[in-house]
């Protein structure tokens, strides 16, 4: 794993699967903080991205003021 891609991952919380963030990173959302620009449904439709990984996405983006976008 290159540098780049650990530092990336370490940015997502714990819990969410290594290939849902593969996919959000391939997807242009590097952080969490990007999600903000993204609606659930859309990221629900990426590979490895279920339910529980949404509901970890959801309360990391509500600790930092933010949401998905509706």
């Amino acid at each position: 794993m290159k540098s780049s891609e650990k530092k990336q991952q370490e940015t997502w919380p714990r819990g969410v699967a290594k290939p849902a963030v593969r996919a959000l990173i391939a997807a242009g959302y590097p952080t969490v903080n990007d999600l903000a620009k993204a609606r659930a449904e859309d990221l629900a439709k990426l590979h490895g991205m279920g339910p529980k990984a949404l509901g970890i996405l959801s309360a990391a983006l509500k600790e930092r003021g933010k949401s998905f976008k509706a």
